[in-house]
């Protein structure tokens, strides 16, 4: 590129130049422009190396050749400017536009050489991308050269050299009647930046949590907004002041230590703090303050971010309520107990006192649930709540499980066992009297009693669930006293509780594992021969070993596993009652089977006796129920009924243990019975107890008259059995005619003994 002739039109500038040596050095660039002779300024052909004198008189050059003071000037300044001729040919630049030429893919007018034309290279630019700017610097500087205006500005973006730059162009006339312009270019890209990131800023802090600025020494120099929605304090109200201003005075001095110790260390602190507002209102606030610190690591502001957690802290206490205490009667519920229970334990370890656990449960709460309703039995609960906490210190536990069980905890009785026992029951007994006080539920004037069992414990290693387990045992022993009483837990008590347990659990393994047996007793007539036999179930374990059926059986009737293994008996008997059928010597035998009151209740019971029948085709009569009086205390029609239900599907029934319990002989003659059975109570001593023959006498006076048939047990001698006969009981069963016996011994028996149904016999 070379460099163009001086315009006529700058001949001035020339001629006021001291001398014709700049002017030459401008002539000899344009045949070598880059003569490093000329040093820094060889590609400066700019006017005031053509010659002039800058404002003091001040030549260009010095005399010893060095640049003159204002071009030294022009070249110290990071902006880069350029000279533009009438026409917009570039005819000087200043240090910063020729480092800014020569950087490594510089390019567009702004980085124009000397001898381009700057117009023209924007207009250019316009097609190549470097932003929407362009036009409006060829714009704007052609009116400044043309006259039309005295100066031209514009911030514009442009993606050269590098994306997403900014830079500010000015353009001036050159003045003093000479033609052409100067044009200075700044590039602004950082502070356009650091614009953004304080306008971002600006708009962070008036965020919807309160911001709080201070200097070092923690005086506020600026709030926001919600710094104000929230404590009521204006920016002029707290700017100069400390946030001593908020203070609630709920936090002593040891809280603001470690506050600004932590602010010390880690340069941050954040927790819950209690402030107060403008008017006087103390509120929870979340509260994270960070330290701003300089090079040297030292704080100079600190930045405090705060929130109102008012709600969500009474949100969150709420649901602690709910987790831990229980809504009714604001008690601490089973959850806090056991946490209470098991921190109670571990004190233990080192107190070596003897602690006490009460249950107490009311007495016949269901029954005013169901009589005055809920809501006064909620009452009733509320108010109990109340005595108990009256009865008891400061620092002990009272706690509700649910319903109407209640729980209380005292720790560090005496570390003398009898000394402890003695302090439970005299709290124990003013509980008692407490609770036996009328209560006031709304229009209702009640009473209710408590059931109260204790437990004393001192060892640690215990687990809170096994003392209260211990307690709860001791309750339900109060309530079989009477209800209305307290009684201390017995560990032989908590054993057989343990057995019981274990017991079901193997009643429940031995239905799965098929270890239940049918044993069968022979029921004979005043000749021996067999009538039939009552099945008895017989439980035979893995190891060959038998349960007693007294042990089992009202252990399954509390459980209600008498269900199943009721409906396991009816299965076998039917089952056998169909292979004997096949068997000469034993098809005209009856068998009777045991049924519970439960299982006889069964809503679908007949039906499955319906279906036993129909699976094993067997004829009526073959299959005896034997039924305990319980049967008849309860809905006595609809048990009648049923029986007569069962009684048109051929089914037999015996009346079992007749006499022991509680027999109305206005139902006992409309139920469909076809026998009697003497309980063996009665048999056992009548060969010497006038009574028990007086009783037997009128059971078959009372069976004949009824047209009943009628059977003794537990017959085990002649003398028995000969008394039975002469009182008119003609049928026995009993180990004077055979003891229950697995299947083929029994049948054996009949064969020896004869059935009564066989004539030959």
């Amino acid at each position: 590129m070379t460099t163009p002739p001086l315009p006529p039109d700058l001949s001035p500038l020339a001629d006021a130049s001291p001398g014709h040596g700049a002017l030459q050095r401008r002539n000899s660039m344009a045949d070598n422009p880059c003569d490093p002779d000329f040093g820094p300024y060889a590609h400066n052909c700019d006017l005031l190396q053509a010659g002039g004198a800058l404002p003091g008189g001040a030549p260009h050059d010095q005399p010893d050749g060095r640049p003159g003071f204002a071009w030294a000037v022009l070249d110290a300044l990071d902006e880069r400017v350029a000279v533009l001729d009438s026409s917009g040919m570039v005819v000087a630049i200043n240090a910063a536009w020729r480092r800014h030429v020569a950087a490594d893919g510089a390019a567009g007018a702004a980085c124009a050489a000397v001898g381009s034309d700057f117009l023209v290279q924007f207009l250019a630019e316009l097609d190549g991308g470097a932003g929407a700017g362009a036009q409006g610097v060829h714009d704007g500087v052609r009116d400044v050269l043309a006259g039309r205006r005295d100066s031209y500005s514009l911030a514009y973006r442009c993606d050269l050299p590098r994306p997403d730059s900014w830079f500010r162009l000015h353009a001036v006339p050159v003045g003093q009647g000479w033609p052409g312009a100067i044009v200075t270019v700044a590039d602004i890209t950082d502070a356009r930046r650091n614009e953004e990131a304080l306008r971002i800023a600006t708009i962070a802090f008036e965020t919807t949590e309160g911001m709080l600025v201070t200097n070092a020494d923690g005086v506020i120099l600026r709030v926001n907004q919600a710094f104000t929605a929230i404590t009521g304090y204006a920016q002029d109200e707290v700017t100069g002041k400390t946030p001593a201003v908020l203070s609630s005075g709920r936090h002593g001095p040891e809280f603001y230590k470690t506050m600004w110790q932590s602010l010390r260390v880690r340069g941050r602190w954040d927790g819950e703090i209690w402030n107060r507002r403008k008017n006087g209102e103390v509120y929870p606030e979340r509260l994270t303050v960070t330290a701003v610190r300089d090079a040297d690591q030292l704080a100079t502001h600190y930045v405090a971010s705060l929130s109102d957690i008012t709600l969500s802290k009474a949100a969150t206490d709420e649901i602690k309520n709910l987790a831990f205490y229980d809504p009714l009667t604001r008690l601490p519920n089973r959850r806090l107990l056991l946490e209470r229970l098991k921190q109670a334990l571990h004190v233990l370890s080192r107190s070596h006192s003897i602690n006490a656990l009460m249950f107490i449960d009311l007495d016949n709460f269901k029954t005013l649930n169901d009589t005055l309703g809920h809501n006064v039995g909620d009452m009733l609960l509320q108010q109990v709540a109340e005595r108990l906490q009256a009865c008891l210190r400061e620092g002990d536990t009272v706690a509700r499980l649910g319903g109407d069980e209640f729980v209380v905890l005292i720790e560090g009785l005496d570390i003398d066992p009898m000394g402890a026992a003695t302090k439970a029951e005299m709290v124990a007994h003013k509980i008692l009297a407490s609770l036996n006080l009328p209560y006031q539920l709304a229009h209702h004037n009640c009473r209710s009693t408590p059931s109260i069992g204790i437990t004393l414990f001192a060892d640690q290693r215990q687990m809170p669930d096994e003392v209260l387990v211990q307690a709860d045992i001791a309750m339900y022993q109060a309530k079989k006293a009477g209800r209305n009483a307290m009684r201390f837990f017995d560990q032989q008590m908590q054993d057989n509780i343990t057995a019981r347990a274990q017991l079901e659990e193997q009643m429940c393994l031995a239905l799965e594992q098929d270890q239940f047996r049918l044993y069968y007793q022979v029921q004979v007539d005043r000749q021996g021969r067999a009538l039939g036999a009552e099945a008895l179930i017989r439980w035979e374990q893995a190891d060959g070993g038998f349960v007693s059926p007294a042990q089992f059986i009202p252990l399954a009737e509390e459980t209600g596993l008498i269900l199943p293994i009721g409906d396991w008996v009816l299965e076998q008997a039917c089952a056998q009652l169909h292979a004997w059928r096949r068997d000469p010597a034993m098809c005209e035998l009856v068998l009777a089977i045991n049924v519970s009151a439960r299982q006889f209740r069964q809503h679908q019971f007949v039906e499955h006796v319906r279906h036993a029948l129909q699976r094993y085709h067997l004829p009526p009569g073959v299959l005896k129920l034997e039924l305990t009086e319980s049967i008849l205390v309860d809905n006595i029609e609809e048990t009648i009924a049923t029986m007569k239900e069962l009684k048109a599907l051929g089914i037999k029934f015996s009346l079992d243990d007749f006499g022991t319990g509680y027999s109305s002989l206005q139902y006992l003659k409309r139920l469909p019975l076809d026998q009697l059975k003497i309980d063996q109570s009665f048999v056992r001593d009548l060969a010497t107890d006038g009574s028990d023959q007086a009783i037997v006498s009128t059971i078959t006076g009372m069976a004949t008259s009824l047209n009943l048939d009628v059977i003794a047990e537990g017959v085990e001698t002649q003398v028995q059995r000969q008394r039975l006969e002469a009182a008119g009981c003609l049928h026995y069963q009993g180990y004077l005619f055979g003891r229950p016996l697995p299947l083929a011994e029994f049948e054996q028996l009949v064969r020896r003994c004869g059935s009564a149904a066989d004539p030959s016999t």
